[in-house]
């Protein structure tokens, strides 16, 4: 009797083993090789649609349906040409001035109105969503979810990579407080490889709907200019983070990839109307819309060159060099202090040498927004627990100590003082326009035309000749000819 129970038992372990590696190996309906996945499609989408609603209930949409709607034409017409053309595919335009885009399980593909700036044409906007689409029919985030990965890319949702893999722009600070891992992850990018993949997924859909595969690489290059620039700016090294550590167009393996898409005869390429694509995004808001109310306590220095969000309803004063943000009734702060760094050590050695505290506890590295930290807990002077940060900006390091003035830390005060301490980051190009209210208009280069003189008459404060030459694609050389279109900030 006990052998028989064995037997069954042993029968129906291996029929089990054997149901889960046929579901761990499923064959990626895109590239009709096995991958380790441990989700159905229909599990797939309904964390698709929960995740969905959590980024609609925390990031505001943009309210201009028209471009709403001409962003979803172009992608669905992308969606179509995809290896998972069955699913339902939903385009959102997120009113945020960060330059970045995003996808999550299921068909559902992000795009920031801070991207659609620098954009110059529908094939370049048909690109990023194809290589967002290409995220979604790898199922990309499905592997690293099977692979145990998926709360380490939300653990770092700070800073990497951008979403677009390209390892250019910043994450977008909202979504360090999004409650979605999801989504996280999307922002935070796949590795070099998955990365590269969706680009060549994306290229070959490129083809399919009719547009030209090669749009890809000039979107890349476009935004390696805007990280390029960011680098300068900040006065920080470039650190291998991307796609590629060259630029786009010197890139071997996004080349062979992008070619692998073929080229697409003159009489099946679609005829992209420019007008059309420049109607669309005329008008759009340059920089943070401060016109919709928000709740969001968001604090910016701008001599530091750095914002970060403290919790709702928390106080704030300041004076050049520092910041403290206290909490209603006083049990809790979070203060911010600069210094020079006189000398290149470690973070953690900082905390140490520097501030002379030994007993940190907790201790671990912080990597955000290609900001170089780190953060333990430790009992300060006072006697009070105190959570204390460093981030290395510039030439400065920037101190951060969330105290609490309680016995002992609470593990809700604690998430939401560091949560806080998550959205330090250095303050974007395109952000120093926000009291402004800039738009972007279009207009035609005559004969002369000088991009100092442009610059020299532009409401742009900060490098406004730098600005305007990544917003056409004439960044750090270049000049457009006579009759070309050409965006201007007012």
């Amino acid at each position: 009797m006990r052998l028989r129970s064995t037997r069954h038992w042993l029968l129906v372990t291996s029929a089990l083993i054997l149901a889960v590696g046929l579901q761990s190996c499923a064959v990626n309906p895109a590239t009709g090789q096995p991958n380790l996945v441990l989700m159905s499609e229909s599990r797939e989408l309904e964390i698709g649609q929960e995740e969905h609603e959590k980024v609609l209930a925390s990031m505001r949409v943009l309210e201009d349906q028209r471009v709403n709607e001409y962003v979803s034409e172009v992608g669905q017409r992308v969606a179509q040409g995809s290896h998972r053309n069955d699913l339902e595919y939903t385009f959102t335009v997120i009113d945020s001035p960060e330059i970045n885009a995003f996808a999550l399980p299921g068909g559902y593909v992000y795009i920031n109105r801070g991207l659609l700036l620098y954009l110059k044409s529908e094939d370049e906007l048909a690109a990023v969503l194809a290589h967002e689409v290409g995220h979604i029919t790898a199922r990309h985030a499905i592997q690293q979810q099977a692979r145990g990965r998926l709360g380490n890319a939300a653990a770092t949702v700070g800073g990497v990579v951008a979403a677009v893999a390209t390892g250019s722009g910043y994450i977008g600070s909202e979504l360090a407080q999004i409650g979605s891992i999801w989504a996280a992850a999307g922002v935070s990018g796949f590795g070099r490889d998955n990365e590269l993949e969706a680009d060549s997924l994306g290229a070959e859909y490129l083809y399919n709907a009719g547009y030209n595969p090669r749009a890809m690489i000039d979107v890349l290059s476009v935004l390696k200019n805007q990280e390029d620039f960011n680098v300068r700016v900040a006065q920080r090294q470039p650190t291998y983070h991307g796609l590629f550590t060259t630029h786009p167009r010197n890139d071997v393996r996004l080349q062979q990839a992008v070619a692998q898409a073929g080229n697409l005869p003159d009489d099946e390429a679609r005829e992209s109307d420019h007008a059309v694509f420049r109607s669309h995004m005329d008008g759009l808001l340059f920089g943070e819309n401060t016109s919709v109310a928000s709740d969001r306590n968001r604090y910016y220095q701008d001599l530091m060159s750095y914002t970060m969000v403290f919790p709702d309803n928390w106080s704030v004063s300041d004076t050049t060099t520092t910041v403290l943000a206290r909490s209603p009734g006083g049990g809790a702060s979070i203060g911010v202090e600069a210094q020079r760094l006189r000398e290149n050590k470690e973070p953690r050695l900082y905390i140490r040498e520097n501030l002379g505290i030994t007993d940190l506890q907790r201790s671990e590295p912080l990597s955000q927004y290609r900001l170089l930290g780190h953060t333990g807990v430790h009992t300060n002077a006072d006697g009070h627990q105190e959570r204390i940060a460093v981030f290395y900006l510039g030439p400065r390091v920037f101190v951060i100590r969330a105290e609490i003035e309680e016995s002992e830390m609470s593990e809700d005060l604690e998430s939401l003082l560091f949560s806080s301490i998550r959205t330090f980051r250095p303050i974007q190009t395109n952000e120093r326009s926000a009291s402004n209210g800039l738009r972007v208009r279009y207009v035609q280069v005559t004969q002369g035309f000088d991009w100092g003189a442009l610059a020299a008459a532009s409401p742009v404060t900060q490098y406004p000749e730098q600005t305007l030459r990544l917003l056409n694609g004439y960044y750090p050389i270049g000049t457009p000819e006579s009759g070309e279109w050409i965006k201007i900030l007012q």
